[in-house]
């Protein structure tokens, strides 16, 4: 999910067991637990052909580490190719992601560092701040459950609503509190662009910013990187369980969160929409879990 364009919607909550374990098997020896690596790291992307890797790759070079970008053409395969060692992390999801993947296939795959998120925004043909949007107004959210939910808690961040128990992925326009500033009603995702000139403020997922005529600086509320609620939205690296502490693979992290030609590469690919964040592995790893038990508790 390293651009826009990528992010992962109610799919992502929906993907059948059978395409998420779908992949090659098989394994070799790469970076041992002193650090040391005898053959290049092999790290799975979405989007290998984005010019930052081969940044990415010679900046890793320089640190004296051998890296290998193995690309990949659909989601639902970085995953299961790490989980049978034809990888050694990847890079292209966010926490609620890979909670699903684990939660479906039974597995334990672990976040190791964060990279971006790639926030949903509010917009507005009427107001150009969050605050002069009228009580009882009609806010739009998009109705699939992933962005709705995600929608639904960038509303209650900005002050707008209130959602039962704090909001969760889960949540729906059902949730939101009657003692809310706004109304919100749900639409198609392709729908809530077109409704703007209708209502006070609408959630419009980055696919469709563009089409809509409107940039990505017209948002008037988006995620917001510190509030606890944005987490599982953080892309991150993610390794096996068992290399979780490896320290080669989080000097992997280091430099991709502290290179700036990567930096600005990946910024460039997404358009303009990466918000980077250096969250602590504990926040992210505590997220999936936290995740991972939502998902249960509501199959």
């Amino acid at each position: 999910m390293s651009t826009s364009r990528r992010l992962i919607t109610a799919a992502a909550l929906a993907l059948p067991v059978a395409l998420l374990l779908s992949a090659c098997a098989g394994g070799s020896d790469t970076a041992g637990s002193d650090g040391s690596s005898s053959a290049p790291v092999r790290i799975g992307v979405v989007g290998a052909g984005d010019p930052y890797w081969e940044t990415y790759k010679e900046a890793a070079a320089a640190e004296g580490i051998s890296v290998d970008i193995v690309d990949f053409t659909e989601y639902t395969q970085p995953n299961p190719a790490l989980s049978a060692d034809e990888l050694d992390l990847n890079q292209f999801q966010h926490i609620v992601y890979l909670a699903t993947y684990n939660v479906a296939s039974d597995d334990d795959l672990q976040p190791i560092g964060a990279t971006a998120i790639y926030p949903l925004a509010l917009y507005s043909t009427q107001y150009d701040d969050v605050a002069d949007i009228p009580a009882g107004s009609t806010v739009v959210v998009p109705d699939d459950d992933s962005n709705q939910a995600r929608g639904l808690l960038v509303l209650q961040s900005a002050g707008l609503i209130e959602l039962a128990d704090g909001g969760s992925i889960f949540s729906t326009v059902a949730d939101v509190q009657p003692d809310s500033k706004v109304k919100v009603e749900a639409l198609d995702a392709a729908l809530t662009a077109t409704s703007l000139p209708d209502v006070a403020a609408a959630i419009i997922n980055n696919d469709f910013v563009d089409d809509a005529g409107l940039s990505f600086d017209d948002a008037i509320a988006k995620d917001d990187p510190s509030d606890p609620n944005a987490v599982p939205y953080v892309n991150i690296f993610a390794a096996k369980a068992a290399d979780a502490d490896n320290p080669t693979y989080q000097k992997l992290v280091e430099i991709y969160q502290n290179t700036r030609g990567v930096l600005d590469g990946a910024q460039e690919a997404a358009g303009g929409t990466a918000v980077f964040v250096k969250t602590p592995v504990a926040d992210l790893q505590k997220a999936l879990t936290d995740v991972e038990d939502d998902i249960r508790a509501n199959q």
